[in-house]
């Protein structure tokens, strides 16, 4: 039997890493972090004084990075040996993905890294284009969204608790640059097409979500 992969796609801020991590822990398989893994190379990239425009750098980074993922109650990414988890929950690094996901040779290292995790251990990743580019052949497929307001306010709930000096308006204009940058990008834009069961999440609860995808899989899966 092929290993199980559940494709949760969706922009920023509606959830895909909460919902990822708890459907994971439901369907007893890995959570495989696609987002975290884009965060680590602009998290490289800002690092190394590497502006992220610059296509052949940031390329040679993600060639020869190294991510992991620690599973737990509160999973770890990895990155060259250090714990960076909290590092790359900034505005500044959510940015630094966006761009560095839009390069094509960076794109292609990290789905490469993907499909090779997801095809041994089965798993449950979460991004832009898990349902399209990385694993189009699964038939479990959701698509979470949600009002760009409710999605910028649920970040800056977030980052305050964090003691993070934050505005909201800028948030949400970052959210909705940021959906315009990852809908409009030449390779692997966001999309959604009628292989996904789509949900918005601007007015339910996390187990709601969690449950409707939970309960689609073992649905389906039974079948």
């Amino acid at each position: 039997m092929a290993p199980l992969i559940v494709a949760i796609d969706g922009p920023s801020g509606v959830g895909k890493t909460t919902v990822s991590r708890l459907v994971a822990r439901e369907l007893n398989i890995p959570q495989i972090d696609t987002g975290a893994m884009y965060r680590a190379i602009g998290l490289a990239a800002t690092r190394a004084g590497v502006d992220v425009k610059d296509e052949p750098r940031v390329a040679g980074l993600a060639a020869n990075a190294s991510i992991e993922f620690v599973p737990g109650e509160r999973a770890k990414t990895i990155l060259d040996g250090e714990d960076i988890t909290d590092l790359i929950r900034t505005p500044e690094i959510s940015m630094a993905a966006s761009h560095v996901s839009a390069v094509p040779a960076v794109r292609r290292a990290l789905v490469k890294l993907q499909q090779e995790m997801g095809r041994r251990t089965g798993g449950v990743l979460e991004g832009r284009d898990i349902g399209t580019k990385v694993f189009p052949e699964t038939p479990f497929k959701f698509f979470l969204t949600a009002r760009p307001e409710v999605r910028a306010q649920r970040r800056y709930r977030e980052l305050l608790a964090k003691g993070q000096a934050v505005d909201y308006d800028r948030i949400l204009a970052d959210t909705i640059q940021r959906d315009t940058q990852d809908s409009t990008r030449a390779d692997s834009p966001l999309t959604c097409d009628d292989t996904y069961q789509v949900i918005d999440t601007s007015d339910l609860r996390i187990d709601d979500v969690v449950a409707a995808i939970v309960d689609r899989v073992r649905s389906r899966a039974a079948h």
